[in-house]
């Protein structure tokens, strides 16, 4: 499970990450609103590098956020996936992970702030973006990782369909997928 989940993880992020980056163009072009640097300040800080004065950061270090971290949490939507956490209900759960991620790091670093302060238009284009993200991520994990059979957590659940206080946990050799 561990291993898919390094390699696949990356590759359904960068999925999300293009499908999110078209939409937010797309979003753009249709409301004008300009290209956050959000990202690129929350790099600089976390790395040290220099910030640009004024609004505009340079472009590279932009999409290097955007993009490296939508791939590092492909990882996690992965091991979500290969545990047997597929589907709509666990890329919305993911949508959240995804979401706080970028708040952790940004008001860690001073670059933003808490979302309850943001206006409300920018909030619901955000959490909208950080949705799409998720669920075009949880889509190839999911299938990538069906490619290996149920998992864990699927086997479980197929053993005695429903929540029962008497169903205890799947045998360790079918955890491993054996």
């Amino acid at each position: 499970m561990r291993k898919h989940a390094w390699w696949q993880g990356p590759a359904a992020g960068m999925a999300g990450v293009v499908v999110m980056t078209l939409a937010e163009k797309a979003e753009q072009r249709l409301t004008g609103r300009p290209d956050s640097h959000v990202p690129a300040r929350t790099l600089q800080r976390l790395t040290g590098l220099p910030e640009h004065p004024g609004g505009r950061q340079p472009v590279p270090v932009n999409l290097a956020m955007h993009v490296g971290q939508g791939a590092l949490l492909g990882v996690l939507r992965s091991v979500m996936a290969h545990a047997g956490l597929r589907g709509p209900w666990s890329s919305a759960q993911f949508a959240v992970v995804r979401f706080t991620s970028d708040q952790i790091l940004e008001n860690a670093t001073g670059v933003g702030a808490p979302p309850p302060t943001w206006p409300r238009r920018e909030l619901v284009v955000d959490l909208f973006h950080k949705t799409v993200y998720a669920f075009v991520t949880g889509a190839v994990a999911d299938a990538l990782a069906a490619r290996s059979g149920p998992g864990p957590g699927q086997r479980h659940a197929a053993a005695r369909p429903g929540r029962h206080a008497d169903a205890g946990p799947v045998p360790r050799a079918q955890v491993r997928g054996r």
